[in-house]
């Protein structure tokens, strides 16, 4: 091993306002804040997720592979049956369904700033 994974770092053009879509969605907490970079997490130190600042962001246009999403994220609802109402708080905080899906086991959305990522619910892949 030559290190650890710190954190995933998405580029946006706002990192405050998408730091706190993120923050709701996993329950995590602001560890770190500036105008240009904002870091959340569980705790300082654990997996982090941190947004910064790009001057001319141009969002990730699913599934156009001109303007591929290049790195999504994952997010699993432990109760399937409680999926709907996932979805409901998602649109809710600003994200949006986009077109893919394979039922049963997850549904695409964007983040408000069109990231795509995935909630997933159904059997999990060993």
């Amino acid at each position: 091993m030559i290190g650890r994974l710190e954190k995933t770092v998405f580029d946006c053009p706002d990192p405050r306002a998408l730091a706190a879509f993120y923050a709701a969605v996993l329950g995590m907490r602001v560890n770190e804040d500036s105008d240009d970079w904002v870091v959340i997490g569980v705790e300082p130190g654990a997996r982090q997720l941190a947004f910064q600042r790009v001057t001319g962001w141009v969002a990730p246009d699913w599934p156009d592979p001109h303007r591929s999403q290049q790195l999504h994220v994952d997010i699993r609802v432990d109760d399937p049956d409680t999926i709907d109402a996932a979805e409901r708080e998602l649109l809710a905080l600003g994200a949006r369904r986009l077109p893919g899906e394979l039922p049963g086991r997850y549904r695409v959305f964007a983040d408000p700033a069109g990231h795509p990522f995935c909630l997933v619910f159904g059997r999990r892949h060993s």
